[in-house]
């Protein structure tokens, strides 16, 4: 078994660009499950629908959890006690891991600490996963954290204690963003746009909408895909 745990954001880029059939072509595609936290659930469809500017949104991806595109970590066998467990250690780590002014910084949320969580308990379960998230901070700080070291000194223009230690829970995750996504979208023709420009046109659209991508990744994305 496999599984992509998607973070609100990747979630929520797709949405706002009414890529919801794509979606739907992609599981069907994808041996194996996309998963959500109760966390994320949260975000994107429980609040969202009581906000009438976004309820429409909430609706459609609530029927995709319907259909069972979207499914809770119950399916393969993972309670949400397990989860809140492994949230509150992640999140301790995670949020005490660069210290600005004497005060720990708090760099992410629930949602995006319990797709954390759930892809710890998952590898312990010897499932390949993969998180989905666009934020730039979750992603750097598993992956590189002294380059977001660097980046949120420049930012605060304060110095910046990092506590190596406790990194090292951190960096065994593996990511991937929307931007990825829609290169598979685009490259197995999931889409029903047929026009040359369509994959320069999704990664940019994904990249107002919240993921973080560079304009030298879309290039070398795009050149890609005209490669195949």
């Amino acid at each position: 078994m496999k599984a992509i745990i998607f973070d609100s954001s990747t979630l929520i880029s797709f949405s706002m660009n009414g890529m919801f059939e794509e979606l739907r072509k992609l599981k069907k595609m994808f041996d194996g499950k996309f998963l959500i936290t109760l966390e994320v659930k949260g975000e994107i469809i429980d609040k969202p629908v009581t906000i009438k500017k976004y309820e429409l949104e909430a609706l459609m991806l609530n029927q995709l959890l319907e259909e069972k595109v979207l499914e809770m970590p119950d399916s393969v066998g993972v309670d949400n006690k397990q989860i809140s467990i492994k949230t509150r250690e992640i999140s301790n780590i995670a949020n005490n891991i660069f210290i600005a002014n004497g005060k720990p910084m708090t760099l992410i949320s629930d949602g995006e600490t319990s797709c954390l969580a759930l892809s710890n308990i998952l590898n312990d379960k010897k499932i390949t996963n993969v998180i989905a998230v666009d934020e730039r901070t979750t992603r750097l700080l598993c992956e590189d954290p002294i380059a977001l070291k660097k980046l949120f000194q420049k930012r605060f223009h304060t110095g910046i204690n990092y506590k190596k230690e406790n990194q090292k829970f951190l960096g065994n995750f593996k990511f991937i963003r929307s931007a990825e996504l829609v290169y598979v979208i685009n490259q197995k023709e999931l889409t029903s746009l047929k026009d040359p420009r369509t994959l320069d046109a999704m990664i940019w659209a994904v990249r107002f909408k919240g993921c973080y991508i560079s304009d030298d990744e879309i290039r070398e994305i795009v050149s890609l895909g005209r490669k195949h």
